[in-house]
Parts: C-alpha cells; sequence; structure tokens
C-alpha cells in the first residue's frame, strides 16, 4: 500500500501566523474602550466615535478609557 499526503499549496510561514494571532489580540485591545462602555450602560457611542478616531494616539485611547469607566447615570425611583 502506498501512503498519500494531501498539503496546501500555499502555505503560510509561522511567523504570519504569530502576526495574525498578535494583530487579533491587539485589535481586540484597541476597542476595548468602547466594550467597557458598552458593557456598563454608559453612553458608548461617545466612547466609540473617540476610540475610533483618537484611540491609535496613546492619550486618546487613556480618554476613552476614562470616559468609559466614568460613573454610571442613576435614576431613583419611589414607589
Amino acid at each position: 500500500m502506498t501512503e498519500m499526503q494531501v498539503e496546501n499549496v500555499d502555505r503560510s510561514w509561522t511567523a504570519t501566523k504569530v502576526v495574525a494571532i498578535v494583530v487579533a489580540i491587539l485589535s481586540a485591545g484597541y476597542m476595548l474602550p468602547w466594550a467597557i462602555a458598552a458593557v456598563r450602560d454608559v453612553r458608548h457611542w461617545s466612547v466609540f466615535w473617540v476610540n475610533l478616531l483618537l484611540g491609535w494616539t496613546i492619550v486618546g485611547w487613556v480618554i476613552a478609557l476614562v470616559m468609559a469607566l466614568r460613573a454610571q447615570r442613576q435614576v431613583v425611583t419611589v414607589r
């Protein structure tokens, strides 16, 4: 019996795979302030736009994170 092995013609390098994983993790970290704001029910659309447009600067990312972590607006209801 003859053994056959099938391989992809266009195999990517290991370095390419590592870079792809690192970029995916960094992308998730880049939008982290917006995700935090959405989960905490703060005004997340303003955080989204600050993060998207200015997050590439460290200062913009920190500002978006502070906006996401600010106090939540609460309503007091009397029964």
